[in-house]
């Protein structure tokens, strides 16, 4: 049996009903919650990966970042990319949809999405936010654990077999 003081959205509340929108509101507020991000796989004419440099970490990266509240995904990717690269794209098909576990001092998931960013011709006027990267570079798919976490390159590998297959694909790291 449905449990009454959950809302429930096939049940209409009455306008202005106070009671059941604060039972819902405080519902919601305890529900768990996650960190959501975006990011584009861009590739180049001979398949190289873009990848980003961030100064803030020791690693590098796919073009993206942390979407803002109640941002939807392929929006936080679009402005993401603007931001950090100057280009302004419309996000392609989603590639990946990941889930990474909390670990250390994160402790939330982090649920990430990828998106196509399409092939960059050799002149594509890539500006570097200056704030936040240190630098980019094209990088052979078989070079990419050198550049990146294996978290980060198992979705980027995901990223490029989805765009391979015309598929999403979902990653959960670490597996269950």
């Amino acid at each position: 049996m449905p449990d009454a003081s959950l809302p429930d959205a096939s049940r209409a509340t009455p306008a202005g009903d106070q009671t059941v929108d604060g039972r819902e509101a405080a519902w919601f507020a305890g529900l768990p919650t996650v960190v959501a991000a975006a990011a584009a796989l861009f590739t180049d004419a001979d398949g190289r990966v873009l990848l980003v440099k961030p100064n803030y970490r020791d690693h590098w990266s796919l073009a993206g970042g942390i979407l803002e509240h109640g941002e939807p995904p392929h929006v936080g990717c679009r402005r993401e990319v603007s931001e950090e690269i100057g280009l302004d794209i419309e996000p392609g098909s989603l590639l990946v949809m990941g889930w990474v576990a909390p670990d250390g001092v994160r402790d939330k998931p982090i649920v990430h999405f990828v998106f196509d960013g399409g092939v960059l011709d050799d002149d594509a006027p890539i500006r570097l936010q200056e704030s936040e990267l240190d630098d980019y570079r094209f990088i052979d798919a078989a070079d990419l654990d050198r550049y990146l976490p294996p978290f980060i390159s198992a979705r980027v590998a995901a990223a490029l077999r989805g765009r391979e297959a015309g598929a999403t694909v979902y990653l959960a790291w670490p597996s269950p």
